[in-house]
C-alpha cells in the first residue's frame, strides 16, 4: 500500500456565491489534498455592507459553516477569521477614515472571539498590497497592530495580506505588542521575507527550499470564482504540485510530514495528521 501524507493547503477561499462552493475540496482530496486553512473573504463577497463590527458576525459564521461543510466533505478545515485590508477602500467611499479604521478594529475583535471560542484556528488581517495615500496606509498599519496585539493575546497566528516582498517592518510591530513574528504568516511570500512564509506552488525555488530543510508552507490562494476559473492557482494545484515532486523524487517522506505537519503544527497549534 503506498505511504499517506498530508497535503495541506495554507490559504484556500471558498465562495459560495461566485463560486463552486464547498465540493469544491473533491477535487483537492482527488488529487491527493488532506487539509486546508479556510481564509475568510471580504465582506462584499458575501453581500454585506458593514457599518458595525457585528455587521461581520454573518461572514465569519458563513465561514464556519462552509468549514463544516468541508469536513464534512471529509476533508480537513481549519478557519481563519479577518478583516482583508482592500475593506479600507470600500469603507472610505462611504464613511471617514477615521471610522473605517475604527470599524475594521472592532470587527478584528469580533474575530477574536471566534477564536477565543475555539471557532476559528486564528485571525487575518494585513495592509493593501496596492498603492494607497500615506494616511490610509499608517490607518492601515495601525489596524495591523490591532491584529498582532488580539493575536498575542489569544496566543493564535496570523496570516497577512500585504504587499509584494519581505514586509521587513512587520516583525518589529509585532514584537513591540509581544506577538512572535514566528507565527506571523506572509500569505503570498517571497524568498525574503522574515515571516513565516506560505508560498505558492508556482515559485520556482521550491526544490531548493526542500532539500533545504526550510519551514514553509505551501498554498494555492484558490478563489473560487467562476468568472475567473483558476485563479490563482487551481485547487488540485498543491496536492499535484507535491504528487509530481515525490514521483521525481525531490521530497522524502520526511519532507513530506515535516512541510504538510510538523511545521503548520507548530504555527498553528492544530493537527495536520492521516
Amino acid at each position: 500500500m503506498p505511504e499517506s501524507f498530508p497535503i495541506l493547503d495554507d490559504h484556500f477561499h471558498i465562495n459560495r456565491r461566485a463560486g463552486v462552493g464547498p465540493s469544491v475540496v473533491r477535487e483537492f482530496m482527488r488529487s491527493g489534498g488532506t487539509h486546508i486553512i479556510l481564509v475568510s473573504l471580504p465582506s462584499w463577497s458575501h453581500e454585506v455592507s458593514p457599518t458595525k463590527p457585528e455587521d461581520f458576525k454573518s461572514v465569519f459564521d458563513e465561514l464556519l459553516a462552509t468549514a463544516d461543510a468541508v469536513r464534512t466533505e471529509g476533508c480537513g478545515c481549519y478557519a481563519m477569521c479577518g478583516v482583508h485590508p482592500a475593506e479600507i477602500g470600500r469603507l472610505t467611499q462611504r464613511m471617514s477614515l477615521v471610522d473605517a479604521e475604527r470599524l475594521m478594529c472592532g470587527a478584528l475583535d469580533v474575530a477574536a472571539e471566534y477564536v477565543a471560542e475555539g471557532k476559528a484556528i486564528g485571525l487575518k488581517s494585513g495592509r493593501p498590497h496596492y498603492p494607497v495615500e500615506q494616511n490610509v496606509w499608517d490607518a492601515s498599519n495601525r489596524v495591523l497592530s490591532h491584529a498582532l496585539m488580539l493575536a498575542r493575546e489569544l496566543d493564535c497566528s496570523l496570516q497577512i495580506h500585504a504587499e509584494s516582498g519581505p514586509c521587513l517592518d512587520v516583525p518589529d510591530m509585532a514584537r513591540a505588542v509581544g506577538m512572535n513574528p514566528s507565527r506571523v504568516v506572509k500569505h503570498f511570500a517571497t524568498t525574503d521575507t522574515p515571516l513565516h512564509p506560505s508560498v505558492t506552488v508556482r515559485e520556482p525555488f521550491l526544490a531548493d527550499w526542500f532539500l533545504e530543510k526550510r519551514e514553509f508552507t505551501l498554498e494555492s490562494d484558490y478563489m473560487d470564482d467562476l468568472s475567473r476559473p483558476g485563479a490563482v492557482n487551481g485547487p488540485r494545484s498543491v496536492p499535484r504540485k507535491m504528487q509530481r515532486m515525490i514521483q521525481e523524487g525531490v521530497v522524502t517522506s520526511e519532507d513530506m510530514w515535516r512541510v504538510h505537519s510538523l511545521v503548520p503544527e507548530k504555527i498553528y497549534r492544530a493537527s495536520f495528521s492521516v
